[in-house]
Parts: C-alpha cells; sequence; structure tokens
C-alpha cells in the first residue's frame, strides 16, 4: 500500500504550496513576516520562523531569490523566471502522453499519484487546443510499436509491484512468494533488490535471493505475494545497473561472444545491409545471397531471430550453435506431426 503522508505533512505541503504563489517576480522581495500574514490571512497558521525555514528549503528546489542587502531579507523568484505553477506547457503535455504507458511500471506508486494529475492535465490541454493548435494533434500522428508479434501485457498484481518499489527505493529487503515459469510451483524467497528492467511489455526485478550472491532477474507478474521487511538490503558489491547491462546481460544469455558465419538469401541480406548484427559484420556476395560473418553474443535473442530466419538463412559455425539450431527447427517439425 502507498504511503498516506501525515496530516502535518500534508498541511507543510499546502502551505509551502500557496506560498510560492505568494512570491512576487520582481522588486525588493517579500520579508518573512509578510509573508507569514500573507499565509495567516489565507488560511495557514504558521510563525515566521517556520516561514523562513520553507523558504531555505524551497530555494533548494526552485529558483528562488533572497535579496540580502538589507534587513529584513526580502524573498521572490528569480528574475526571468516563470512562477505560473499549475501549468503545463504544449511540450510537456505531448511528452507526458507519449511516456505515460512506458513508464507506469518503473516509477512507484506514491510517486505515479502525484503525477496522475499532470497525466490528466495533459490528455486535457491536447484535447482543449486540438482543433486551433497542428501541434496538440501530433499524438494522432506518432505510434510506438514493438517490433515482435504483439502479446497482452501481463497482469502485475498492484499490491506486489507497490512493494517491490518501495523495498528498491528504501534498500530493504523483501520476502515473497514467487511462482515458477513451468514447473507450476511457488517458490518462497527472501530478495535483495537492486533494479527493474523493463523489456516491452515484461518488467523484471534484479535481485539476489538469500543466503546466495549471484544477481538474477525476477518476472514482476509471477509474484504472487511482496511484502517489505525492516532488514536492509545486502547489496552486491560493485553493482550497477549500466555494468550489468554493458555486459550484455539484458540479452538473456551469458557474456560469451562468437563468430557467427551463415549463409543469407538476398532478401535477408538487404535486410542485413539496412540493420547489421555488429559493427564488423560483412556480407560476402554469393550466387542466391551472401555469406554473413559477425561478432554475436551467444544469447537466447540471438537463437530467437535465427528461428524467425528460417528458409533465408544457413547457420555453418560455431558448430554449437548451429547443432541448437537444427535442433530446434526438428523440434518444430516434431510437435506439428510432420
Amino acid at each position: 500500500m502507498p504511503v498516506v503522508p501525515a496530516n502535518s505533512t500534508r498541511r507543510a505541503l499546502t502551505r509551502q504550496w500557496e506560498l510560492l504563489k505568494l512570491l512576487p517576480t520582481r522588486g525588493n522581495g517579500q520579508t518573512a513576516q509578510e509573508l507569514t500574514i500573507l499565509l495567516r490571512d489565507a488560511g495557514h497558521d504558521a510563525t515566521k520562523r517556520t516561514i523562513e525555514r520553507d523558504l531555505q528549503e524551497l530555494q533548494h528546489l526552485f529558483p528562488l531569490l533572497c535579496n540580502d542587502k538589507g534587513m529584513p531579507y526580502g524573498w521572490s523568484w528569480q528574475p526571468g523566471v516563470s512562477c505560473h505553477l499549475p501549468g503545463i506547457t504544449l511540450g510537456e503535455a505531448l511528452t507526458l502522453r507519449l511516456v505515460e504507458d512506458g513508464i507506469r511500471p518503473l516509477i512507484p506508486h506514491s510517486m505515479l499519484q502525484s503525477l496522475e494529475p499532470r497525466f490528466d492535465q495533459a490528455r486535457q490541454k491536447l484535447k482543449v487546443l486540438a482543433e486551433e493548435n497542428p501541434a496538440a494533434r501530433w499524438i494522432n500522428n506518432v505510434v510506438s510499436i514493438p517490433p515482435e508479434f504483439h502479446l497482452q501485457p501481463p497482469n502485475v498484481r498492484t499490491e506486489c509491484l507497490d512493494a517491490i518499489q518501495q523495498a528498491l527505493m528504501d534498500s530493504k529487503q523483501l520476502s515473497c512468494r514467487y511462482s515458477a515459469a513451468f514447473k507450476g510451483k511457488t517458490h518462497d524467497f527472501t530478495l535483495n533488490p537492486h533494479a527493474l528492467i523493463q523489456r516491452g511489455q515484461v518488467t523484471y526485478l534484479l535481485a539476489t535471493a538469500e543466503p546466495f550472491g549471484d544477481i538474477r532477474r525476477y518476472v514482476l507478474h509471477r509474484f504472487m505475494q511482496a511484502q517489505v521487511l525492516e532488514t536492509a538490503c545486502r547489496k552486491v558489491e560493485g553493482f550497477t545497473l549500466a555494468g550489468y547491462l554493458s555486459n550484455g546481460n539484458a540479452q538473456f544469455g551469458g557474456m560469451e561472444m562468437l563468430q557467427l558465419r551463415a549463409w543469407v538469401n538476398e532478401g535477408l541480406s538487404q535486410l542485413l545491409r539496412e540493420r547489421p548484427l555488429s559493427d564488423d559484420m560483412e556480407l560476402a556476395p554469393e550466387e542466391g545471397g551472401a555469406t554473413l560473418t559477425a561478432t554475436v553474443q551467444n544469447s537466447w535473442e540471438l537463437l530467437w531471430w535465427l528461428l524467425s530466419h528460417a528458409g533465408s538463412i544457413q547457420v555453418q559455425e560455431p558448430a554449437s550453435l548451429r547443432e541448437n539450431y537444427i535442433r530446434r527447427l526438428k523440434a518444430g517439425l516434431e510437435i506439428q506431426d510432420l
């Protein structure tokens, strides 16, 4: 469940938001005493010292100017800065609409709640401006489509997603019940969350399972239960998400690189000239096609790509990849009773 701010926190946030709206955009600024009176008139009963602390905190987050040339100090927005806080630009509205669905699994629910009004505001702004502004209709002219066969997104339990995100954000361990992919069994784990990866429509948690220290991937939609523990997360020394990805781990394979050699027909050869497999890929023309050579990572994705072009490619080397490829082709034929 998302953490609901205490009454005192909500009051502070409301007071500080009102305070930002009261600050002038020019002149010597408003003093803390003047702002205290104005806030009191607006229904916020706070001391001058509280307002001073608010201003000092807000100065770290917003472009505020403290005029300290005389006493008492005056506070205002920095020159040239817009202070229309509730507003949203057309560019921001378009951006929010384009990224809304993609970022939802990656943002903690408590933070996502604060964005929901912005998402609503973005939709409303584009709707209102659509008739008179062509840029507002841009959202109707573009779409991002995954390259693979379209599957419905998996169902992730909201309470599990909230717990996983919270544990990751607070660096806490996670107690969970997880369903195995194929065996239909469930396992109880204590996990040390390290990162989230969204790959297409599927989101993965990178974590270690106690008492082990190796990073593994856990699919979010297979979590049956999840609860944040009070114990601190036991991090893998030196782990960084950037380092993990740079080693090719997101490709669902090991770090092994191999020299692929294959014959490809003319159609696939043309596609590869437009979108090479690697920086060192070469295509040597032959009758009816070309000989392909490239340094690629030995991964599930490589095998899936080869199988997707069955009939257009003949794998030659390495022998282990060729054997695995042929085995999968034969298994496909056998299951069709051919």
